[in-house]
């Protein structure tokens, strides 16, 4: 009886080792041909096109840099993109969001809603000849931003851009009007709860102190060596700073400096010196980048400033005079070149930008760049709402006259690029940034 007990494990202590020699040269040829692959932290193991939701970070703590960024994009953020050397490609995934349900469009760009009949303008996307434009993700912008203050200053191109990104972050979360100020809402601020995002439009065209024009003063006053206040005093408040600035230097405008009348643009009735308006531009935008320098340089709080460059119109014929954009496809690459008044709106604004980054190197919490959409946006002449910035403006037949809009752009439209590009540069900054560069 005791030594049958003692059989099966005499068995299994011989069989052991041979079992062992058996399995060992099966495991040292598996790990040879296919070496074993550690995760080198928890978000490996996640699909790629999952969303990392970060929990809420003080403004002076900012996140950590998103986990969401795949590798490619993480080495094509350690050397900035030429966004501005590319083609139009069409896109079947089409448009970021939905025109016809966002809700904050205004309504001269709401081109869908207004009975625009061809929908080919939606389903085209920027292609940078030297890196990838990724599609926007509304995810990673909101977790970049928790807890900050955006703001758009400038004319109405700034309120096109900041809609067109209401547009994209409301399809993952709802934006809240908390602030409302001014005719035709030149001042309103949003609220994103779920990130505690900040993001706010203040009408400010000309960027320094100005009186625009109206019935009873048929030209703009500037005045050239000081901001303009409405936007210039919550300045300590705001993280980040979008401004756009350009079409309202056209227009009929007597210039001062302090007191002085430097001379006037287009004002035949009045005795004062004609001046252009490109070195008039070109002091207002000193003006305002030596004064965000001024002002938030001794401030504690980080601060990144863009500037979107100029956008040409694309008007055949005299705007007011029955002049229309009736294209429907884009430009392709050397069919239309940035020149003339185009180029030098676009240069100038590069150049002040360039100065005032070299002005702020000692300036650690303050970043600049320009938002050069110029090129991009020259080769989108079907982008405008064109003759639907009406509502249906051919309900009744073909009119012999209709106002044209070939400044600014549909919703959803060209536009968007803008903030995926935006997206791009607060995405490397963001980087850099949480990896000491």
């Amino acid at each position: 009886m005791g030594k049958d007990h003692h059989q099966p494990y005499s068995f299994a202590k011989k069989l052991l080792p041979w079992t062992l020699y058996t399995i060992l040269p099966i495991a040292i040829f598996r790990l040879y041909f296919y070496p074993l692959q550690l995760p080198q932290s928890a978000t490996d193991q996640l699909p790629l096109n999952t969303p990392i939701i970060l929990t809420s970070f003080s403004s002076s703590s900012p996140p950590p840099f998103s986990s969401s960024l795949s590798q490619e994009e993480e080495r094509a953020d350690e050397t900035p993109c030429d966004y501005t050397n590319g083609n139009w490609v069409h896109d079947k995934m089409g448009p970021l969001y939905n025109g016809t349900t966002c809700g904050t469009i205004k309504e001269g760009q709401n081109c869908i809603t207004h009975g625009r009949p061809d929908f080919d303008y939606l389903y085209w996307r920027w292609q940078p000849k030297e890196c990838k434009l990724p599609r926007f993700d509304p995810n990673i912008f909101l977790e970049l931003l928790s807890n900050k203050h955006l703001a758009f200053v400038g004319d109405s191109m700034a309120r096109n851009q900041l809609e067109s990104l209401l547009c994209i972050l409301s399809t993952v979360s709802t934006p809240n009007l908390v602030y409302r100020n001014g005719e035709d809402n030149k001042f309103r601020k949003w609220n994103f709860a779920s990130h505690n995002v900040n993001i706010s439009v203040y009408w400010s065209p000309f960027l320094v102190n100005g009186i625009e024009k109206s019935n009873s003063l048929n030209y703009n006053k500037l005045y050239l060596d000081r901001i303009d206040e409405k936007w210039g005093a919550d300045l300590e408040h705001m993280d980040m700073l979008v401004l756009s600035v350009g079409h309202w230097f056209l227009h009929p405008a007597v210039y001062f400096e302090g007191d002085s009348v430097l001379g006037c643009h287009y004002c035949p009735e009045l005795n004062h010196t004609e001046i252009g308006f490109y070195g008039v531009l070109r002091k207002a935008l000193k003006t305002t980048l030596k004064t965000i320098l001024e002002r938030r340089g001794s401030s504690n709080n980080n601060l990144d400033v863009f500037v979107t460059t100029f956008s040409p119109a694309h008007f055949e014929g005299e705007w007011d005079k029955a002049g229309a954009c009736p294209k429907i496809k884009p430009y392709k690459e050397g069919e239309k070149v940035l020149e003339g008044m185009d180029a030098e709106m676009r240069n100038l604004e590069v150049e002040e930008v360039d100065l005032a980054k070299e002005n702020a190197k000692q300036l650690k919490r303050l970043r600049l760049e320009a938002l050069d959409v110029s090129k991009l946006s020259l080769m989108r002449p079907d982008g405008h709402p064109g003759p639907y910035m009406l509502p249906n403006p051919f309900a009744n037949g073909i009119k012999e006259r209709v106002q044209n809009d070939c400044v600014h752009w549909c919703l959803p439209g060209p536009v968007d690029t803008w903030n995926q590009i935006l997206l791009q540069i607060i995405k490397r900054w963001e980087g850099q940034s949480w990896r000491g560069e």
